[in-house]
């Protein structure tokens, strides 16, 4: 079994809770916003918070978005975090999509190998307005 790739019962509880927080969710999550979600599902610190997080962004369950400092469940379930994963993020509404391009994650590896630069992860985030908002 792929290390990344993880069945819901191999989940500790708070794990479980924050990953339902994030995949219910119709966009990005901040931390605090995942505890005053999970609240009354006794989550009271912003640490039980990020220790969930760090694992399932370990995991590949959930990628975290630098410019927004948000997070987001995977929506490729066993993304390994050693991919070039990229993110369209709209400023209107804040829907986000993963993308994953295979020729942009080999023109990507080429560029680092060109500078001798010894690549471990790749996170690329398109910011614009997405098609629905551009019509609306």
């Amino acid at each position: 079994m792929n290390e990344h790739v993880h069945e819901a019962m191999d989940l500790t509880k708070n794990q479980s809770l924050v990953m339902g927080a994030l995949t219910r969710s119709k966009g990005p999550l901040s931390a605090y916003t995942i505890l005053d979600q999970l609240r009354d599902n006794g989550f009271r610190a912003p640490l039980q918070v990020y220790r969930a997080l760090d694992k399932l962004v370990e995991f590949g369950m959930v990628h975290r978005l630098e410019s927004l400092n948000a997070f987001v469940a995977c929506s490729h379930p066993g993304c390994d975090g050693d991919n070039t994963i990229a993110f369209m993020i709209c400023e209107k509404c804040g829907q986000v999509n993963e993308i994953t391009d295979n020729a942009l994650a080999k023109r990507v590896k080429q560029l680092a190998g060109d500078a001798s630069f010894a690549l471990k992860k790749t996170t690329i985030e398109l910011r614009g307005i997405c098609r629905t908002c551009q019509v609306a």
